[in-house]
Parts: C-alpha cells; structure tokens; sequence
C-alpha cells in the first residue's frame, strides 16, 4: 500500500532527474496529475539527456533517476550514487528519413546494415550528438556496423548536439536520417516528409529504468518521497497508467515492471 503523506507547504514535492522522450511525448503529462492526486506529493520534472540528467542525479541535484540506458544506470548504482534500480517501461528506437530514402533502407529491419548503407552512400545523418540515452545507443550501434562516423563529423555526419525534438526539427529540415525512441517520433508535429524507415530490429529495443538517489551520498534527498513515486511507477496502478498513455490510438511505453527488474 502507498503511503500519504501530509501536505507540506512548499515542501512537498520531488524532483525527478528524465529524459526528454519522457517529457515531450506528453507522458508525464499522465502519470503525474494521478501520482499527486493520490499521494499529495508534486513531481517537478528536470528534462535532459539521459548523460546529463545521470550527472545532476550524482551531484545530488535530484531524488528520483529515471533514464534509458541500462549500463550507465547500472553503473550509476554500482558507483553508490543510486539505491536500486528496477525497469519500469519500454519502447524501441527507429530510424526516420526523408521519402526520396537516399541510402536506400526504407523498409528494413536491419539497422546495422541500414547504417552502413547511410555511410557508404554519404546521406545526411543528424545526431543528437548530446551523451542521452539515444546517442549512447546510436553510437552502440555504428559501432556493431564497424564504423565510426566521428571521423566524417560536419560532411554527411552532422552532430547536433541537442535534446531530441531539435535533432528532428533539424533532421526534416535538412533531409537528413536521424535516430529517435518511437515515442517522441509519434508525438513530434512537424514530420515534413519524413517517414519511419527502420524498424523491428531486436537492437532497437529502447528500456527505461528507474533509481531512488542515494541519500547516503546527498542526505538532502527526499527519499521517503521518491520511494513513493517509485513505488507507484511500479504498481499495478502505475503500470497501468503508462499503458493508458496514447497519441493516435498508438500505445507509446510498455510497462514491464515485473518482468525481471534489476
């Protein structure tokens, strides 16, 4: 059972160190008004790149972690920044591209091949360039392709070095591919002539995990609070809200809390 705390002043509130994917696709938008109407506890959302949001959470600058990359997570609370980390949802990663699909790969499901394919033919590719969770898994796999696109970085390799919705807005604009997380693709408005072209590959799958900030480490984390959130994100309740979220009639997370967190 969640436990109620009592209303605070100001006081009672978490942050949360996130993603952008989880602030622009509008699912904080959800989960958050039901979390507070049920616990009285406000969650203010820090939305950043996954390499950013793990850094504030380990200077303190948060109480609650929740971030797509499983191995910087890991690390994260193996270093004794973070309590415990438990997997709370998924999506997958695409690649979209303009519909003249210049290298070719409209229609795979081979994303290492549909990457080499970019390389070989020179197509525009932005990255977010940023060390979030999507750059970290896009480097994973130009690197699975045997390339290192760092050495062709400002041809057709264009590093943007910013959150997700700009890497698109500059990706349509100048024709170019650009990995996303499905969500953020789905809910981003101004997809020009842009298509998904890449997806279904095993190497796409995109999951998200949540960390309690170690109070241990920064005694001023609010952990009696975050655990809460935590606990919530992870009930049946919370699962089923994250199910609940939908764009178009498209289900953007899947919630897999219980199958096999960490």
């Amino acid at each position: 059972m969640l436990t109620v705390l009592p209303a605070a002043a100001d006081e009672n509130f978490i942050i949360v160190q996130s993603t952008t994917s989880t602030q622009n696709s509008g699912l904080f938008d959800q989960l958050l008004p039901e979390f507070q109407k049920k616990t009285g506890i406000e969650v203010r959302v820090v939305a950043v790149g996954t390499g950013q949001a793990i850094k504030n959470a380990a200077n303190g600058d948060g109480d609650v972690l929740l971030v797509h990359s499983k191995p910087s997570e890991e690390k994260f609370v193996a270093d004794g920044f973070g309590v415990a980390r438990a997997d709370v949802m998924y999506n997958d990663f695409v690649i979209v591209g303009p519909s003249n699909d210049p290298a070719g790969i409209a229609g795979s499901r081979d994303v290492v091949s549909a990457l080499s394919k970019i390389s070989e033919s020179k197509a525009l590719f932005a990255s977010r360039g940023d060390d979030s969770g999507t750059h970290k898994a896009e480097l994973r796999l130009w690197k699975a392709a045997g390339i290192d696109p760092s050495e062709d970085s400002g041809s057709w390799y264009r590093e943007i070095g910013s959150g997700m919705g700009a890497t698109l807005n500059t990706g349509t604009g100048m024709n170019a591919y650009v990995l996303t997380d499905r969500a953020t693709w789905i809910a981003f408005g101004n997809k020009g002539d842009h298509k998904i072209t890449v997806e279904g590959d095993a190497r796409l799958f995109n999951q998200y995990g949540v960390i309690l900030v170690n109070p241990k480490k920064h005694p001023h984390v609010k952990a009696e609070s975050g655990q809460i959130f935590i606990d919530w994100l992870l009930s049946r309740e919370g699962q089923r809200s994250i199910a609940d979220f939908e764009i178009d009639g498209q289900q953007l997370f899947f919630p897999n809390a219980n199958d096999g967190s960490s």
